[in-house]
């Protein structure tokens, strides 16, 4: 382990939640930041941009510090589908995507603000949907109200018999961190999980 401070540069509690998956201490912070794409930018590239903008970004507070930053799309067909925000959205929403797949593009940096390296890449991660109903599009946002989730569903609940399959390296990249990679950012900076006895 280095003598690093990691730090999550987000305010969502979904990767707060995945983050704590790897059992190392970190702050957060929420970056401020114009999330807004450039002109004929691709979402692999507005992701990854993004996620490097947010971990520098947070680096003005942290000069010494193993940042982290992360930005999700996701889309469907050609089009960037964002948070629904309300439930005729959602519905809209899901109805766009039965029977189809909807890829979602996670933006991963790791920025070591002490020497300026920075490590980022785009990760995919393609849920592919059942046909579904109006009747079960209906029940299942009464049932669980995933407005503020791009796509318009949770997967770690009820959303799951939404799907037909999953495709992809790492499901965690789906909830909006891709531990997976990350983990083999934070080895190439010298942090080595379980590397020590159980005491």
């Amino acid at each position: 382990m280095t003598d690093h401070r990691l730090v999550l540069a987000s305010s969502s509690p979904y990767r707060r939640q995945l983050l704590e998956k790897l059992g190392l201490p970190f702050e957060t912070v929420s970056p401020d930041i114009d999330e807004s794409a450039q002109p004929g930018e691709t979402p692999e590239a507005l992701v990854a941009r993004l996620a490097e903008l947010k971990a520098k970004a947070a680096a003005n507070g942290y000069p010494d510090a193993l940042i982290v930053g992360s930005d999700q799309v996701a889309v469907l067909g050609n089009n960037i589908i964002g948070k629904p925000g309300s439930h005729e959205n959602a519905v809209r929403q899901l109805q766009a995507a039965s029977g189809k797949k909807i890829v979602f593009y996670t933006g991963l940096c790791l920025l070591n603000s002490r020497t300026g390296k920075t490590q980022t890449e785009a990760i995919p991660y393609t849920v592919v949907f059942r046909r579904l109903s109006n009747q079960q599009i209906e029940n299942y946002l009464r049932k669980e109200r995933p407005y503020n989730c791009a796509g318009s569903f949770r997967s770690e609940g009820v959303g799951i018999v939404l799907f037909e399959r999953f495709e992809g390296e790492d499901p965690n990249a789906l909830i909006g961190l891709p531990l997976i990679r990350l983990v083999d950012m934070l080895q190439s900076e010298g942090v080595v999980l379980l590397d020590r006895k159980a005491g």
